[in-house]
């Protein structure tokens, strides 16, 4: 009788189990990708596309402030809102590695906090001018950066991770990314009438895969909270 009733209904199991099936493909076709990771091999053809859009003054980069004084017992660089002496040392090898990439046609801005302030000081061994903006930035990032942008000029802000959420999120892609202190997401913006191109992000650890420069200090701890 079970044989029978099987039988009976193998059209109908048939029909269901492929409707199930083009359902699930369908979704995960039209599912935004995360940001790709450009330390990854496969992501080979973003990096080319970052150095070629850079080259041509196309990008945007935010880059996530060094670690923080207040979220660990390290030595303070200065007061107890800004950065570690450790996270200081990052910074400037994060510079060195933006000074491969090229800073002559760069706009820099940080933040008005202490912590952004002192990264961006660090990279670029000169003071940078801040702004609110790049610490209040829900719903607006991606709004006030292509604002800020000049064509034929790179951007570089050094911002906080919820603010490279905001970036994504104004882009359509997934924010689970737990960004760590001194990463950096880069986004294609050439001043065209086309929407911006998520390019990728990297990690401090991993700046090597991009551009060849001495190590980077390792980073105190990986702090993945907001801000």
């Amino acid at each position: 009788m079970l044989r029978k009733a099987l039988a009976r209904y193998r059209n109908t199991l048939v029909v269901l189990g492929v409707s199930v099936l083009t359902i699930f493909i369908t979704v995960q076709l039209l599912s935004p990708s995360p940001a790709p990771n450009l330390a990854n091999l496969s992501n080979a053809s973003n990096v080319l596309s970052l150095n070629q859009s850079w080259a041509n003054g196309d990008v945007i980069a935010l880059v996530r402030h060094v670690e923080r004084c207040d979220r660990t017992n390290a030595a303070c660089l200065g007061p107890q809102d800004g950065v570690t002496v450790e996270g200081e040392a990052v910074a400037q090898g994060l510079g060195d590695a933006f000074r491969q990439l090229g800073l002559k046609d760069v706009d820099i801005y940080s933040s008005d906090l202490t912590r952004t302030r002192q990264t961006a000081e660090a990279m670029f061994s000169h003071r940078v001018e801040a702004h609110d903006w790049i610490f209040n930035c829900r719903g607006t990032m991606l709004r006030d950066a292509l604002k800020h942008k000049v064509p034929g000029r790179n951007l570089v802000l050094v911002t906080h991770s919820e603010c490279m959420d905001d970036l994504e999120a104004g882009m359509h892609v997934p924010t689970d990314t737990p960004f760590g202190y001194g990463a950096s997401l880069f986004i294609k913006a050439d001043g065209t009438h086309a929407q911006p191109q998520m390019l990728g992000y990297i990690e401090t650890k991993d700046w090597a895969s991009i551009v060849p420069h001495k190590a980077l200090p390792p980073a105190h701890g990986f702090e993945a909270s907001r801000l």
